[in-house]
Formats: structure tokens, C-alpha cells, sequence
């Protein structure tokens, strides 16, 4: 096994290299290349994790986001966050997420808690 530590972006560059050679042809099951493989995709996702973090969406982003993606309408939230105008409330920023609404949205929705619980990033009015 040819591992190493990545410590740096010319590790890095080199245990892709090294990964790119190693996955062309896919390597046999159970082989001692396909063990190096894997050895180096999780040290590779570590150093990229550390590296390179991804911040929290903010939860009213997301909430649009899956709306869009969904097709969904205002009418749509009504039963996980009350009435129109509250929607509109909580989507101009105007009105925070309740602890109520955040379950709902991720029990009905499948958001992810921790995208719901994240601190807006812009400022409330």
C-alpha cells in the first residue's frame, strides 16, 4: 500500500493522481488496490472536509430552494407554518422559525434539523 498523509494541496494533488491511476480499471473486489482506493478516498475526504468546510445554508435559502425545486406555493407551507401571511412573514425574514414550524418542515418537508436550526444569515426586519 502506497499511502500517505495530506497535509498540504501538493498532497493532495498527488493522492488524486494516485487515486485517478488506481481507479482506471476498476479494480478487483477484495483486492489489495482496491483496499488503497478506499484508503484514499477516506484520507482525501478528510483533507478536502478540513480543507475546504461547507458553511450551513441559511434556513429560509433552503426553505425556498426546496420550494422551488418541489414546486411548491405558499398554500403549500400553510400546514407547517400557519396561515399565508405568516408564510410570507417567515420567508421575507420578517418572522423567525418557531421550534413548532421547524419540526413540521422537517417531519413533512425532510429538511434537515440542523439547516432549519442554523442562524439566518441576513439580518431580521
Amino acid at each position: 500500500m502506497d499511502l500517505f498523509p495530506i497535509r498540504n494541496d501538493c498532497d493532495h494533488r498527488r493522492a488524486l493522481d494516485r487515486f485517478s491511476s488506481l481507479a482506471d480499471p476498476e479494480p478487483e473486489p477484495g483486492s489489495a488496490q482496491e483496499a488503497t482506493l478506499e484508503a484514499l478516498a477516506i484520507l482525501i475526504d478528510a483533507y478536502e472536509r478540513k480543507r475546504y468546510p461547507l458553511e450551513q445554508p441559511d434556513p429560509i435559502d433552503y426553505l425556498k430552494f426546496a420550494m422551488d425545486q418541489r414546486g411548491l406555493t405558499v398554500s403549500d407551507l400553510v400546514p407547517f407554518i400557519g396561515q399565508p401571511n405568516r408564510v410570507y412573514e417567515v420567508l421575507s425574514g420578517k418572522r423567525g422559525l418557531s421550534i413548532q414550524m421547524i419540526r413540521r418542515l422537517h417531519r413533512g418537508l425532510g429538511i434537515p434539523l440542523e439547516v432549519l436550526i442554523a442562524e439566518p444569515k441576513r439580518a431580521s426586519v
